[in-house]
Parts: C-alpha cells; structure tokens; sequence
C-alpha cells in the first residue's frame, strides 16, 4: 500500500534537513522523492500533504514545485561511502577500490534512486561476458550493494533475490608436487629461497614474509612467533622451525648485540616480489604455476597425511575455522615427499 514518511539527514556545514519519500504502491514500488525542508513542522505540511493525495488515489504532482535536489550519482556516492570506510585494512580498501572500478563504467553516471535489480542484473551478465570469475562478479555485487546500503536505498536493488550469479564449477587446488617446488627453488634469486622454504615448512600465509621481525625470532628454542595479522585466528602462535632452516636463517642474521628487533626477517624479500618470481620461474621452468598461499594447501595436506588432527592443524598454521581447513585445505596429493631442506640449501 501507498506510504509516507520523513528521514533526517544531516548537512556537510552539520545542520539539519528534513526529507520527504514516499510510494504509491508496496515495498515493490520505487521510492519517490516529496521535498526536503529545513525545519520539520515544513516536512509534516508537506508530508500530510502527499497523504491526502494518495488517500484520493492521486499521484501527487511535485514537478511544479522549487527544484528539487537530485540524489547522487552512483560515482558519487561511491567515494562518499570509500571516505566513510575508515574501519577497513589498506588491503580491504585496495578490494573496493577494485570492484568499484568494475562497476563504474556501467553505473557510474546513474543516480542512486534510478537504479534497479535489473540494472545490477546487467551488470553481473557484462562482466560475465567480458570473462570475469565468479568470485570478482560477487565482490563487485557486493559493494554495489555497500555503496547504496550507505545512500540507505530500501530497498537495495543489488540485495534483489532476481539478482544471479554466474554458475561455476569451483577449480580444484593442486599443491605443488615436492619436485615442482625443487625446481622453482632453483631458478628464484638468492634473496627468495629462504622465504620459500619457510613457507612450505611453516605454512604460514605469505604476508609473514612482510610483516616477521628480527624480534620475532626465538634464537634459544629456534621458532618464530607469527603475528596475529598474519594468521585467521588474530592470534599470534609460534613455528618451531626445522633444524636446517634455523641453521640458515641465523646466518642472515647479525651477532645478537647488533640485531635490530625491529628489522623485517626476511629483510630482502617480500610477499610481491616472492609471489612474482615464484610466477616467473614456472612459466621458464615450463611446470604449472602455483603462488606462495599453494604451499600453505601443501603443508596441510601433508599434515593431514601425516595423522595429525584437525584440531592442532589449526592451532599450527593459525586457521580459525576447522571445517574450513578439512575442506578447503585438505587434498589428494600427486606427491607427498617432503624437501631435502639441507640439500637445497647445500647447492
């Protein structure tokens, strides 16, 4: 049924205004704009106003009145509801910015109140015909959604039941075989091995290789403490490290009195650079190409091969989920040999 009602909304000088909206239908129908006032004794005339139009069976005729401030575009409130965004990681912010970008051209210079269910339909069929995946589809959909939540669209047309997803078969993971990650040791620059061989032994996510400190090393029971930033859990937790790694890492290290705690670990590498040489290296090596994260599904997998329990795989490689980490990281691998860290690194 046909309804009327006020909204407030406050001003960038930080006053007041006063909005009036309404519907000639249900929740189905769009909603109008009826006037936006400074003081709310003007809304309510105006509110009573559309009423009793509406209890006529009149469709109110607001054309004729003042100019009426139009809504933002979609561009525009997109950057309105990035500023607004203060509570996210640079990374997060990085995600937005990127599924905003895949958005924009389609519904960038459309006003907020003028888009419809159809419309993101559109835009989930455009981006599957110009070959997107899935996963970006739904992270695109999803901000869209965010961005007029922000504008409080209700109701939001990107949260439309009608509003489909591209069908895709989810791709299985391959870890890498122990020979493929022999291989790709070989070919990467000096300063990546170490960093490589920690990954595959720890199963730590690649932003360790960024955020370990000096400090974070246990030189006396050779382990290293991995912040809560870089684990699921947002706890901290500690890798014992193997005997032949710990032998290498210390000696990339300074005496004790010199060391800086603050200093990054793995100081000549990076979480980038690794993953790019790592891509580099197979594509010369001719060998399917895996990332740094592939060596965390390796490490589970052999974990789980090894009868340990789900439980402390969790507490190992700081994953807060255990069903998450039973189907999602657990896999039937083509290779379960473990590396010869010692010969590797004697080469």
């Amino acid at each position: 049924m046909a309804s009327v009602w006020i909204t407030t909304r406050t001003t960038a000088a930080g006053g007041k205004r006063y909005r009036v909206e309404y519907r000639l239908g249900g929740r189905e129908s769009r909603i109008r704009y009826g006037g936006s006032f400074t003081t709310l004794r003007l809304a309510k005339i105006r509110k009573a106003y559309l009423v009793g139009e509406l209890a006529a069976l009149r469709v109110p005729e607001l054309e004729a009145l003042a100019e009426q401030p139009s809504a933002p575009t979609f561009a525009e409130a997109a950057k309105r509801w990035q500023a607004s965004r203060v509570d996210v990681a640079d990374a997060t912010a990085v995600q937005h910015r990127t599924a905003l970008n895949r958005a924009l051209p389609l519904l960038g210079a459309r006003r907020v109140t003028e888009i419809t269910s159809q419309d993101v339909a559109g835009l989930v069929a455009a981006l599957h015909a110009a070959g997107k995946a899935r996963g970006s589809i739904r992270k695109t959909r999803t901000v869209v959604a965010m961005v007029l939540d922000h504008e409080r669209i209700v109701p939001n047309p990107a949260r439309d039941a009608s509003v489909k997803l591209p069908r895709e078969e989810p791709e299985e993971v391959q870890p890498p075989s122990a020979a493929d990650v022999e291989t790709v040791f070989r070919r990467l620059p000096t300063i990546h091995r170490l960093p490589l061989l920690f990954l595959d032994w720890s199963g730590a996510r690649v932003a360790a290789i960024d955020l370990t400190k000096v400090g974070d090393y246990d030189e006396s029971r050779r382990r290293v403490r991995l912040r809560a930033a870089t684990t699921k859990t947002r706890r901290a937790l500690w890798v014992e490290l193997h005997p032949v790694l710990a032998d290498a890492l210390e000696a990339t290290l300074p005496h004790r009195r010199f060391r800086d705690p603050d200093a990054r670990l793995f100081a000549d590498s990076g979480a980038d650079a690794l993953r790019t040489a790592i891509a580099k290296a197979c594509k010369a090596e001719g060998i399917p190409l895996f990332s740094p994260h592939d060596l965390r599904h390796r490490r589970i997998s052999l974990l789980h091969l090894r009868g340990m329990p789900w439980a402390r795989i969790g507490e190992l490689v700081g994953q807060r989920n255990l069903a998450v980490t039973a189907n999602t990281y657990s896999h039937v691998l083509i290779d379960e040999t473990e590396l010869d860290y010692a010969r590797l690194l004697a080469e």
